[in-house]
């Protein structure tokens, strides 16, 4: 969460998923401005997660930088564009009516 705040990232909330899936127990999911910082944002979390000594994260979706996820075992990070954010609202999806938690604007 403090990557995402320190990269500038906005709108970020986190979802626990315990009791929904077993994927992974959180879910957060972010905005970048543009394609460019999205992959920023993307790139730099996962440089981070494995210099903390969280082992590596899974990335996808950084060629497009529309919708990259980086799956770091049990945090799920999605960073969008607004545009795609607002077209595929995970936070509708997964929250079931909680709405997560908002930590960064």
């Amino acid at each position: 969460m403090r990557s995402l705040d320190e990269d500038q990232a906005q709108e970020v909330i986190a979802i626990p998923l315990e009791g929904k899936s077993a994927v992974a127990d959180y879910m957060v999911i972010a905005s970048g401005r543009s394609t460019r910082q999205v992959a920023a944002i993307a790139q730099k979390l996962a440089e981070r997660i494995k210099h903390g000594g969280f082992g590596n994260s899974r990335i996808e979706g950084l060629p497009a930088a529309d919708w990259v996820l980086i799956d770091a075992g049990d945090i799920v990070v999605h960073v969008f564009r607004p545009e795609v954010r607002s077209f595929y609202n995970l936070e509708r999806m997964w929250a079931f009516g909680d709405g997560g938690s908002s930590v960064a604007s």
